[in-house]
């Protein structure tokens, strides 16, 4: 995340961005000992309102991580979304923001998680951030890095320290002139790419890797399978996917919080389709924009109002 902001939430209070820090010998920092989500709130300006994208379900998810870390803060979800709301408003945002809460060890014994034994903490970084150009389509690969193992560093929890294998994939995909490549597991199946889920369409179904297969149980994910088979009574099939089949695909993309939907027109110099987005993933890419920004009533309760009758 390369934007800033005025403020930043931290334990507690609303403190100035330069100012927000942790010890450097924090196990956060030594040891990449901390859980985070990776949110949006997108901007309404007919309403000029703000609305955060499935709050519940990625606290929800928050939650997992800690738990299967052993972490335990003393916020609750009601805490954390007070924080989201009172932050959006103290930066004044008045327009999209990607945002992470974080939940983290501090200063302590090694690898201890009891807290007469060591510190814990939590914030949240929010900055405004526009879609990307890459929505048009990008040019991905295959990486030679595997995905986590869920017997390793299981993908599943979504701690910083997962990262160091989704940043040696990212940064060889692009010393080779690609963008977010596509990772496959310890089986050879295709998992995900380093920062977002993975979505395929064969003879008009969409396909997807299970959870099994070392990915990160994706909100927005989630959000595209229930919105195909409901809204626009497409079939989605959750199974393994080989290699090859990446390069006979009609369509592919990349879904998730950060890239939201994010066609790849291009796979291993191989094209996908007729190398432009495909009709399947260009209406789920505007269906999912318009019920982000709140123009779909049936869907509102996804959506998380920020500034309510303080309209800014």
């Amino acid at each position: 995340m390369a934007g800033t902001a005025d403020f930043i939430w931290m334990n507690g209070k609303i403190v100035a961005w330069k100012d927000a820090a942790i010890h450097v010998t924090a196990e956060a920092l030594l040891r990449g000992a901390s859980v985070f989500e990776g949110m949006r709130a997108y901007w309404n300006e007919d309403e000029r309102e703000l609305y955060i994208f499935r709050n519940k379900e990625h606290l929800r998810r928050l939650r997992q991580s800690m738990h299967i870390m052993r972490l335990a803060i003393p916020y609750t979800d009601d805490d954390f979304t007070a924080a989201f709301i009172e932050l959006f408003r103290a930066n004044r945002f008045t327009e999209g923001v990607h945002f992470r809460p974080v939940a983290y060890f501090g200063v302590g014994e090694a690898h201890a998680w009891e807290p007469k034994d060591i510190e814990t903490g939590a914030f949240v970084m929010a900055y405004a951030r526009p879609p990307a150009p890459s929505l048009k389509g990008i040019r991905s690969c295959v990486s030679t890095w595997r995905r986590n193992s869920d017997n390793a560093s299981p993908s599943r929890v979504k701690a910083a320290a997962n990262y160091h294998n989704a940043r040696l994939a990212q940064v060889e995909a692009k010393l080779n002139g690609f963008g977010p490549p596509i990772m496959l597991n310890d089986q050879g199946e295709v998992s995900e790419s380093p920062g977002a889920c993975f979505m395929m369409v064969r003879d008009g179904r969409v396909i997807t890797p299970p959870v099994s297969a070392d990915i990160l149980e994706g909100i927005t994910r989630e959000s595209l399978i229930d919105l195909y088979r409901a809204e626009l009574g497409v079939e989605v099939v959750e199974r393994d996917i080989d290699r090859t089949e990446l390069y006979i695909a009609d369509e592919a993309f990349f879904c998730g919080s950060g890239a939201e939907v994010q066609p790849i027109v291009e796979i291993d110099h191989y094209k996908v389709g007729d190398g432009r987005p495909g009709p399947l993933t260009t209406k789920i890419q505007n269906l999912y924009f318009d019920i982000a920004k709140g123009r779909v009533a049936k869907y509102r309760h996804w959506l998380t109002p920020v500034y309510g009758d303080r309209k800014p």
